[in-house]
């Protein structure tokens, strides 16, 4: 059997899930404080470890690919002087070979010191790093 206490305690409970619920997540902003292993300073009560942290794709070290015009292509210029006339232009031909796919390393991980924005997770146990801040 529920005593005053027991119910009170129940019911503040219950009150907290309700502000919860209408609040699924929050924006904050932190400052990564060491990036192996990942923490991130939100506040003096608030350090996150790596464990509740999640990188996207974007904010680490990853690779991809990209295409463009094959390097070893030159570009030919050449000037054309028609002396009879008065028309003396400078033309320019390129030749082209089909766009080639190249593997790159794009180097966007974290650093210590960033400014970052998270998003909170309801519950309060996973934060979602959204991007890097401007400050």
């Amino acid at each position: 059997m529920l005593n005053s206490t027991d119910l009170l305690k129940t019911i503040k409970k219950a009150a907290v899930e309700a502000v919860d619920a209408s609040n699924p997540a929050s924006l904050m902003y932190g400052t990564v404080q060491s990036v192996s292993p990942l923490t991130i300073y939100v506040d003096q009560k608030l350090i996150l470890p790596e464990s509740f942290i999640i990188v996207p794709e974007h904010l680490t070290d990853y690779e991809t690919e990209i295409t463009f015009d094959n390097p070893d292509i030159k570009q030919i210029y050449t000037t054309w002087n028609m002396g009879e006339t008065q028309e003396s232009s400078q033309s320019k031909l390129s030749f082209k070979q089909p766009a080639v796919k190249h593997k790159i390393t794009v180097y966007n991980a974290l650093k210590q010191g960033d400014k970052v924005l998270l998003l909170r997770q309801q519950g309060g146990q996973r934060f979602l790093v959204v991007d890097r801040v401007v400050v």
